[in-house]
């Protein structure tokens, strides 16, 4: 069971995503989960996500149900112990999520 679920919530971001994902997985913190939900992305999103072999990461699509509800899917299926949040078009530093956890 990791410790931390991310859970990015996107929908239409193709354009960012990657970034978004990218900056997780270059965590210092290893022991994670990242989910990404697309909340019924019109774009090529999936094609994107898809390009990522990391094991650790889980892609879900759903209909288009806004971002709460894509937020909501991605806890449903948590495992970890914390969950952290990163918007679709945002990014983080290397060491947020082990700065994070050891507070």
């Amino acid at each position: 069971m990791p410790r931390v679920t991310v859970v990015i919530p996107t929908y239409n971001r193709a354009d960012f995503v990657a970034e978004a994902i990218q900056s997780v997985l270059a965590q210092t913190f290893r022991d994670f989960e990242l989910i990404v939900v697309d909340d019924g992305s019109t774009d090529n999103t999936a094609e994107v996500v898809a390009r990522f072999t990391d094991p650790r990461l889980c892609y879900v699509y759903q209909t288009n149900q806004e971002r709460s509800a894509a937020r909501n899917h991605g806890i449903r299926l948590a495992l970890g112990e914390y969950v952290a949040f990163l918007d679709a078009d945002d990014i983080w530093l290397p060491a947020k999520l082990e700065q994070q956890v050891a507070l």
